[in-house]
């Protein structure tokens, strides 16, 4: 039997699908297309829950929102003992597990199954080790956020650091002392996590040149339903409003600019550790994909939170190690989630997967093969912008269904004929029917899981406040309180 293969999954933050080389011919991103190229692309990739905190529970312990309990940020910010962890998983299996980078669980050092970690959340006001590096590199002269832009601020400018400095570097360089000081008897499992290229939009001035002054860039798509949040900006870090053309234009030229500068890095990692250990190396397992996605301006909306595809959908691919046997260079467009990736990489690895998971193993669509599959994915973000913002969502492969559960309010789109989003058929008497259907469905997931937003066969609005977290939480946090008092 051959060896495990090691395990190396790259997760940037706030990368929305069609800002990735293969999906977009204004963006340049020839490693990743060259990873992807030599394994299999996954065109509907969503996160349940589109903010850092829930998409990432789910990448960590393969369950879906209402099980792990956490339904969206800004609330719930606890220790939590789940079930099964990822990293743990494989720990157990004789694997050698490292987290490198940003990991956005609570608390802040928790493990949750890594042997090792070095952590960064870049202006985010917390002390991380990339912090502390770069005070000591610039002897205290010179900060990560110098250049006055804010974590969420929805401006872009060129770093002010040399790139060595730069946190997108910081990543790789501590990537490549893993792969040197890894235990060579036994496979590995890198979990390298960049903090970009979500806000601030900031990469090294060489990658902003290369899309300053490109006119192709698409400005923000803007739909029918647009109107509500049309209105000037307020503040740097507004989460609605449209801005001008210039500095929208400047915010994903930097935006467009991070990301090939992550690209860039990831072709470093490769060198590195080609020359290191090849061997080690054509036996790895590559997934890459993201948190979430980013509105950038779309319909007069900012960053994350929304059930639009520029917030949920991201990028995901899996490139086979050169030691498998497996045809390469297709995609599959059934709909998936962060949740499959934790059974994927279990699967791969030959590791039994709990019970606790949700999610599916990815490898027999990889393969073409015939897989029963879910027809429709729920999704929700309890909240995070406006107290009206709350939503839950049904996508399929042709549509969109959200409810605003402090409202009431809908939005339907066909994604078919309108993949921007731009045309609300909420309204429309032609779809009534399947907007029923979809309500429907909705309730039903809402109802069987317990949540009061589902009861009887139809939605519940809730006028004073949805659900936080579920009670899954709850039974986490009490777990992990145990085990602290032992």
């Amino acid at each position: 039997m051959s060896k495990r293969p090691n395990i190396v999954v790259i997760i940037t933050d706030q990368q929305r699908s069609d800002c990735i080389g293969y999906a977009n011919p204004v963006l340049e991103t020839p490693y990743l297309d060259e990873l992807a190229g030599r394994g299999v692309r996954f065109t509907r990739c969503y996160t349940s829950s589109p903010s850092c905190l829930p998409s990432r529970a789910a990448m960590m312990t393969g369950m879906d929102q209402w099980n792990h309990g956490r339904l969206g940020s800004g609330a719930g910010q606890d220790a939590l003992d789940f079930p099964a962890t990822l990293a743990g998983e494989l720990m157990k299996a004789g694997y050698h597990t490292a987290s490198i980078g940003k990991s956005d669980q609570f608390p802040r050092r928790a493990l949750y199954g890594f042997y090792e970690a070095v952590q960064d959340s870049t202006g985010r006001g917390l002390w991380t080790d990339y912090m502390a590096w770069l005070r000591a590199e610039t002897a205290g002269k010179i900060g990560d956020l110098d250049h006055g832009l804010e974590w969420n601020s929805l401006m872009g400018r060129p770093s002010h650091l040399p790139e060595h400095l730069h946190a997108t570097h910081w990543t790789v360089s501590e990537a490549v002392k893993f792969i040197e000081r890894r235990d060579p008897t036994c496979p590995f499992f890198l979990w390298l996590s960049f903090t970009r290229p979500h806000a601030p939009y900031d990469p090294p001035p060489v990658y902003f040149d290369m899309y300053k002054d490109n006119p192709d860039i698409p400005m923000p798509s803007m739909g029918d339903w647009a109107a509500a949040y049309d209105e000037p900006i307020a503040s740097t870090t507004a989460w609605r409003g449209r801005a001008p053309d210039t500095q929208v234009h400047r915010t994903r030229a930097a935006y467009y600019g991070s990301i090939t500068f992550i690209d860039h890095q990831v072709g470093r990692f490769l060198y590195e550790c080609s020359w290191r250990d090849r061997d080690a190396l054509r036996n790895t397992l590559f997934i890459f994909t993201s948190d979430h996605g980013d509105m950038l301006g779309d319909h007069c909306l900012w960053r994350k939170g929304y059930s639009n595809d520029g917030s949920s959908r991201i990028p995901f691919f899996i490139k086979y190690p050169d030691t498998w046997d497996e045809e390469r260079g297709g995609s599959c467009d059934e709909i998936i989630e962060l949740r499959d990736l934790m059974p994927t990489v279990l699967d791969a690895a030959r590791v039994e997967i709990p019970e606790s998971v949700d999610g599916k193993s990815l490898l027999s669509l990889a393969r073409g093969e015939e897989t029963e599959w879910r027809d429709f994915l729920q999704g929700e973000q309890t909240r995070i912008h406006g107290w009206d913002q709350g939503m839950q969502f049904i996508a399929t492969k042709r549509e969109k269904y959200t409810w605003f559960h402090h409202t009431g309010k809908e939005r339907y789109f066909n994604l078919v004929d309108d993949p921007q989003e731009c045309r609300d058929l909420a309204g429309n008497a032609a779809a009534q029917g399947r907007i029923d259907e979809l309500r429907a469905l909705l309730a039903r997931v809402n109802e069987e899981r317990g949540d009061p937003r589902g009861q009887n066969g139809r939605l519940v609005v809730q006028p004073n406040g949805a659900l936080l977290q579920s009670p899954n939480y709850a039974k986490w946090k009490a777990r992990a309180d145990a085990r602290m008092s032992l």
